[in-house]
């Protein structure tokens, strides 16, 4: 028996078992203390490394509680910030602790801000730094009602607003995986592109036709995807006493989980084996089935794309048999956009971001890394030098005079002003 036929059996056999015994979907944490433990992103890993931390909350258009923070180096002040606004944000599965997981040397959140950077964290809906809905629950199956087009164009959009109009500035993105298809689909709206002084792709995602993850393949030839929305899941959450059971069995001497990581992302050159167990205490986070459909159907079709409802619900949502394509061509050629990629990555191919370059207007600055893997661009004790370096240079050929960093510029709105803003991101 290979090894996705015995993942599919241990799928089917938990699923089978979970109806039998009624037990828990909704995605409570195995660990009771998990909620208590993870009260704050500042408070667990910013603050006790000696850097100044604030936390914002930001409401979406369609009412979802997104939590952002806002970092300052160790010598600096959240109301006094020597360079541009830049928001970080995070891939699939993650949230806004990806850029602190390493240590200050090597994380890129902590680095920007030491460089003087006004460094704000983003944090998609469903994940646990967020919170919540104003109306709905996480157990509704209406919460979970999304994938990246919604996080691209409410989440972040509403996001960038919020630092925008703090700020009194255009924003740096930076963006990782699932975090550069937000910011690609988002930069296509000319009301976002309007608030970005420029973008900085790790591991750069518009189209995913090339895929080589083997795991991941096999995931999307058997649509799993469509399995899980018929067994009653609309969250994938792999802290459930379900998914954590299943993933437990499928490190059982059936899968080698040293290679589980390298047959989903592609091999990492310089990935820190040794702090899995660190980087297991905050990741993974929630995410929607529907957002992983969505992702398959991009694989399946070859496609950058609005959600694929079918034929019928196309027709009622788009007005269209199909639905209507993120057009890369509708980024201005006047927006600076910065890339890098690896040779290893098997999620970012080469030719799919060959790709997404001949769909652009611009000519994006380059970085090639031959031996880097997908996580390898956020987690590679080498990226300080292999790639930050580079893109903290291009950041600063952008800064406007009034950003130099040698000379301290007081925020147009402090920290203080910023809190008189309601959850929707307007004055109160």
């Amino acid at each position: 028996m290979d090894k996705f036929s015995a993942f599919l059996i241990s799928f089917l056999c938990f699923f089978l078992s979970l109806f039998l015994s009624d037990a828990d979907l909704t995605g409570n944490s195995s660990d009771p203390g998990l909620a208590s433990s993870f009260h704050s992103l500042c408070a667990q890993l910013i603050e006790p490394n000696g850097y100044f931390c604030s936390e914002h909350t930001v409401q979406t258009k369609d009412g979802y509680l997104l939590a952002l923070q806002r970092v300052s180096s160790r010598s600096g002040d959240l109301r006094v910030q020597q360079g541009h606004p830049v928001l970080l944000q995070h891939g699939l599965f993650m949230a806004g602790d990806a850029w602190f997981l390493d240590s200050t040397e090597q994380s890129l959140g902590f680095i920007l801000a030491d460089q003087g950077f006004d460094v704000w964290v983003g944090n998609v809906r469903g994940t646990r730094w967020s919170h919540g809905h104003v109306s709905l629950l996480e157990t509704d199956k209406e919460f979970w009602e999304w994938s990246w087009q919604e996080l691209a164009l409410y989440d972040l959009a509403e996001m960038l607003r919020y630092i925008h109009t703090v700020t009194s500035s255009k924003v740096f993105i930076v963006g990782h995986s699932q975090g550069t298809i937000m910011s690609l689909a988002a930069l296509t709206q000319s009301d976002v592109v309007e608030m970005v002084e420029a973008a900085a792709l790790l591991s750069p995602i518009s189209y995913l036709e090339h895929v080589s993850a083997p795991l991941v393949l096999r995931m999307v030839a058997v649509h799993l995807d469509q399995m899980v929305l018929a067994l009653g899941l609309h969250q994938l959450n792999f802290r459930s006493d379900v998914l954590v059971n299943l993933v437990e069995s499928l490190c059982d001497g059936q899968v080698d989980c040293n290679d589980f990581l390298s047959s989903i992302t592609g091999k990492n050159c310089c990935f820190n084996i040794t702090r899995m167990n660190f980087y297991l205490d905050y990741e993974p986070h929630p995410s929607s089935v529907k957002n992983l459909r969505h992702l398959f159907q991009m694989i399946r079709q070859g496609t950058f794309s609005q959600y694929d409802y079918g034929i019928l619900k196309n027709l009622v949502t788009y007005g269209k048999f199909k639905p209507p394509a993120f057009d890369l061509n509708s980024i201005p050629k006047s927006l600076p956009l910065w890339m890098s990629y690896g040779g290893n990555d098997a999620l970012a191919d080469i030719t799919d971001v060959q790709h997404t370059l001949e769909e652009l207007s611009s000519r994006p600055e380059l970085l090639y890394l031959e031996n880097y893997g997908h996580i390898d661009f956020l987690l590679s004790i080498k990226a300080n030098r292999d790639i930050y370096d580079h893109m903290i240079r291009f950041f600063r050929s952008l800064e406007k005079p009034n950003f130099d960093t040698g000379n301290l510029t007081l925020s147009l709105v402090s920290d203080v002003e910023a809190n008189r803003f309601d959850r929707g991101g307007k004055l109160g």
